[in-house]
């Protein structure tokens, strides 16, 4: 189990102790045993470790704060699903893991007792482990940015439509309606 020490790191980064924040601190203890990391291996120093998360709780901050994925580094990236699942990918031994909190954890606990329950107890009783659904993403890429024809501000060129056979961004773009039919 990830020493104590780590979830008042955590703790500290997120700013109060929350049941959300405990599983978040369980997903990286089960990253750190599914992927063969050891302490020196992490925090990420850049995309050694990425983490594709399908939640915007507080879960998050964990991983953030412990493991070094940050949307920064574009090794923390949101595939917003609703779901309390993380998929980990150790991009220099091609480990991954996709860990999924199971249901009914916590039924009829106090959400201290929830906490002090998720914390205790070893993330492989927490969690379904399987195989992440997703690819690896390929590294970040710096593109170039131009600037929109419509409201001037730079964009990379990835957030870019040509409309009226000018470059505009996405929140100036006037999508066609049957696009994406």
């Amino acid at each position: 189990m990830l020493d104590l020490t780590f979830w008042e790191e955590a703790a500290k980064f997120h700013g109060h102790k929350c049941p959300g924040l405990a599983i978040g601190f369980k997903a990286v203890e089960g990253a750190i045993a599914e992927l063969g990391l050891d302490e020196g291996a992490f925090p990420a120093i850049e995309e050694e470790i990425v983490c594709i998360t399908e939640n915007d709780a507080c879960c998050v901050d964990a991983v953030q704060c412990l493991l070094g994925c940050t949307y920064g580094k574009s090794n923390l990236v949101p595939r917003l699903r609703g779901k309390m699942a993380f998929s980990f990918f150790a991009r220099d031994s091609g480990t991954s893991a996709r860990l999924i909190l199971k249901k009914g954890l916590g039924d009829g606990l106090s959400r201290d007792e929830y906490m002090d329950y998720l914390i205790t107890t070893p993330y492989c009783e927490l969690f379904d482990v399987k195989q992440p659904t997703v690819q690896l993403p390929e590294p970040a890429r710096i593109f170039p940015s131009h600037e929109c024809a419509i409201c001037g501000e730079m964009t990379a060129e990835y957030g870019l439509r040509v409309q009226d056979g000018k470059f505009v961004c996405l929140d100036c773009y006037d999508a066609y309606g049957r696009e994406g039919f």
